[in-house]
């Protein structure tokens, strides 16, 4: 069974930590190819971000996604390990840190993923536009 967890930088076990971000690079950087763009850019390391991922029983973290809190709130990073997609881990992240932050959300969403954002009360709030390569498309989500 895979568990969500969910803690600040600081908080978050090594061996865990190492697991979020070898999951980031390996969808973003080695399949998604965005090589233009830092991963690891150092928002994670923010007093105000926050990490979520699930982990399975072997200790393998099966999807992630991070809340940074600066001006507004935003959902971003979210990637699930290939051998785990289909299984609603994502939507499973997405609904606790919906649930840790339940004001305004933003999201810079990947394109074809509109109507899946859409599912968690998601709406477009502009035009795509092309990020590392990328169609992208911004949405909000505000408390209902």
């Amino acid at each position: 069974m895979n568990t969500v967890h969910h803690a600040p930088l600081a908080l978050v076990d090594q061996h865990a930590l190492y697991r979020i971000m070898a999951l980031r690079v390996a969808v973003f950087v080695h399949e998604q190819r965005i090589v233009d763009e830092i991963e690891l850019d150092g928002a994670d390391l923010a007093p105000t971000t926050e990490l979520f991922w699930m982990q399975d029983e072997d200790g393998e973290v099966t999807a992630t996604l991070r809340v940074l809190v600066e001006d507004a709130v935003h959902i971003g990073r979210v990637a699930t390990a290939a051998d785990a997609r289909g299984r609603g881990h994502a939507g499973r992240l997405l609904t606790a840190a919906l649930q840790a932050y339940p004001g305004a959300v933003e999201i810079s969403a990947q394109a074809h993923l509109e109507a899946w954002y859409g599912r968690y009360g998601f709406v477009r709030a502009g035009e795509n536009y092309l990020d590392a390569g990328i169609p992208h498309v911004r949405m909000l989500r505000t408390p209902r």
